[in-house]
């Protein structure tokens, strides 16, 4: 058995039982018998869809068994920012090109990861689900103080369609009416700038250490030196310096959205 897969069984055993709960017990609460319990734990049978969704329910996890199910079958330079941005305070982010994955909507994701055609359906789908659920550093009940800066011209972009951009752009305006979530935008009349060398974030944990992600092509790249660091700093300053206050912000989103019919 991967060793991956049997840390995610050996975790849902030991999270079972820390909450006194036999196979058995367990089976009264999800929709599969204990005897399928015991197969999916020992690894002899794949757990169905939706399993973890109902054992999470079940054992009040929060949703974090799910969460693992999905990390782990990430590459590891994924697992190691996944983990970054999930337990940060603070997430400072800059894009050109898309909307950050943390504020797209289901269709507009979906549609970035399987209009370019460079991964299978089976495989979009499940970079969605992973894209989907790390949304919620967003909605729990200590989300993380967010701020984006975005280029103008993925406003303009018309991924997925009019539809879908009308969808997103909307979605935008209802994330920056929360009180830890700031958008900012840079205009197009603004030349070059910093953020055409590329998109990244910066992740500062609550112990205040950072840590920075810069994508790609083939991969993601998570930066810990402490001269990569510094920088993306300069390169965010340079960013936010070229744009719009918040309120400006907002007036321009829905400006262009109103223009997506």
């Amino acid at each position: 058995m991967d060793d991956r897969l049997r840390y995610l069984l050996d975790e849902l055993r030991l999270t079972r039982e820390a909450r006194g709960m036999t196979q058995e017990d367990l089976s009264r609460h999800i929709p599969w018998a204990s005897s399928t319990i015991g197969m999916i734990e020992s690894g002899r049978r794949k757990p169905p869809p939706g399993f973890w969704d109902a054992v999470d329910a079940a054992l009040q996890t929060g949703g974090a068994l799910g969460r693992l199910a999905l990390r782990l079958g990430s590459p590891q330079w994924f697992v190691e920012w996944s983990g970054a941005e999930e337990n940060a305070a603070s997430l400072r982010s800059y894009e050109a090109l898309v909307v950050p994955g943390l504020l797209q909507t289901e269709a507009y994701a979906r549609a970035v990861l399987t209009d370019a055609g460079l991964t299978s359906l089976e495989e979009a789908e499940r970079r969605l689900a992973v894209r989907l659920a790390r949304q919620a550093v967003l909605t729990r009940p200590d989300p993380v103080d967010f701020t984006a800066v975005l280029d103008e011209g993925l406003l303009h972009r018309p991924v997925g369609g009019a539809a879908v951009m009308r969808e997103q752009l909307e979605a935008l305006v209802a994330a920056a009416a929360l009180p830890h979530v700031r958008l900012h935008v840079v205009p197009a009349s603004v030349g070059a700038y910093a953020g055409l060398n590329g998109p990244f974030v910066i992740a500062t944990a609550p112990d205040r250490t950072e840590a920075g992600y810069l994508d790609n092509q083939l991969a993601g790249d998570v930066v810990e030196r402490a001269t990569d660091l510094a920088a993306l700093q300069r390169a965010w300053e340079a960013v936010r310096s070229e744009a719009l206050p918040q309120q400006q912000t907002i007036e321009l989103i829905r400006e262009v959205a109103e223009k997506w019919i």
